[in-house]
């Protein structure tokens, strides 16, 4: 089997505060058939193969999964609709239509589902991370005019704003004619230079408090971290996994199995290319209050910032972030998505350093990190409560 994976970047991030969820829109208008492909899928699954895509704040990704000897068709159908989608009525309607659904599904008639749209602008003030993949509303979308969806693609799906990974086993040589063949007259376009406002510092604790028809209470603690490029991504990564990875992490066995004030508590953190976030959040046992699970909460987060981690515990941590990437690896579409995402950030080749930088982390680089973003003024915080009589 082969893959051929296309990163556009392009993102939430990159659309008008007016006019957002269009590059999540796009998403879903890339497989509404080219000018001389009228079917994405038809010609792809006759090859043996599959497709899928995501959005997220930073990336478009499409991939396509197919025998190695039949890797042509993708590049044919892929390089076709970066050369010449179509833009009829009838697929704007169409995709339109299950954007829309999918805004009414997922995120306004699902438990907990419109959390994040209240959580990123309670975090976010300035960066368009404020608003989430889907949109800000659904206004956004069911007013999108067919100008505005051409421009969009006119701007951000290019060659010069694509990258593409070619993986499998096969013959190099090939691959360079091949590509060639199907990418070679398309024009470059323009690198889009992106004019995103920078997240100011935040110095306030911010907190609200929604009311919803949901099984039990539930929070969101959002702390700033730096972005994929800062030297300290990864030890805000495994600061993360110390504090609510799994079972036996920090978080798990002080509030849930030992005072029994949560049934679930996580940490984890978004991945953003710029400032991004260090997420613990969870769901509130029956007769607990947020006050008591915060008094508590503060508590674990101040050990973690004054006592360092034990050896073994790092040892611990660093075992499982080892262990999840090995198997991570042994997939063909994660390797081919995580070179993608690499080069974008400057340098493909990073991959293969992630094992040295893990290990290098000390106790003392998770002390200073951990005082560093785990501070109150630097905390959003959402706070879901359960109320049979809400929406």
């Amino acid at each position: 089997m082969a893959v051929v994976n296309t990163l556009y970047d392009v993102g939430a991030r990159d659309e008008n505060e007016n006019k957002t969820g269009f590059a999540h829109l796009f998403e879903h208008l890339m497989f509404g058939g080219s000018i001389n492909i009228p079917e994405y899928d038809a010609p792809l699954q006759l090859a043996g193969g599959e497709n899928n895509a995501f959005t997220s704040n930073d990336i478009t990704n499409y991939y396509d999964v197919l025998p190695a000897k039949n890797i042509e068709t993708a590049l044919w159908l892929e390089s076709d609709r970066m050369l010449s989608l179509a833009f009829t009525p009838q697929s704007l309607e169409v995709q339109r239509s299950v954007v829309i659904e999918e805004f009414k599904q997922r995120y306004l008639n699902q438990p907990y589902g419109d959390v994040w749209l209240e959580l990123r602008p309670l975090a976010y003030q300035t960066h368009p991370y404020k608003w989430a993949t889907i949109g800000k509303s659904i206004d956004h979308i069911e007013e999108a005019t067919m100008q505005d969806v051409k421009a969009f693609f006119k701007k951000h799906y290019t060659p010069s704003n694509a990258i593409l990974c070619i993986a499998g086993n096969l013959d190099l040589n090939n691959v360079r004619a091949l590509v060639e063949k199907w990418y070679g007259s398309i024009p470059a376009g323009n690198k889009y230079q992106r004019p995103i406002q920078i997240e100011a510092h935040q110095s306030e604790y911010r907190e609200k408090l929604i009311e919803r028809n949901v099984p039990s209470s539930a929070f969101y603690y959002a702390f700033k971290m730096m972005g994929r490029n800062h030297p300290d991504y990864f030890v805000a990564d495994s600061l993360s996994d110390a504090l609510g990875r799994d079972k036996s992490s920090r978080l798990y066995v002080s509030l849930k199995k030992n005072k029994q004030l949560v049934s679930e508590i996580n940490a984890y953190i978004t991945g953003s290319i710029d400032t991004g976030l260090l997420i613990i959040s969870g769901k509130l046992n029956e007769q607990v209050s947020f006050q008591e699970f915060d008094t508590a909460l503060w508590e674990e987060i101040n050990k973690i910032k004054t006592v360092e981690l034990e050896s073994k515990e790092l040892d611990r941590i660093m075992i499982k972030i080892r262990t999840s990437r090995e198997f991570q690896e042994q997939g063909l579409l994660n390797r081919a998505m995580n070179l993608s995402m690499y080069e974008l950030l400057g340098d493909a080749n990073r991959i293969n350093d992630e094992n040295r930088i893990y290990s290098k982390i000390t106790t003392r680089d998770i002390l200073k990190c951990a005082n560093e973003i785990l501070q109150k003024t630097n905390c959003s915080v959402l706070k879901v409560k359960a109320d049979k009589n809400a929406r």
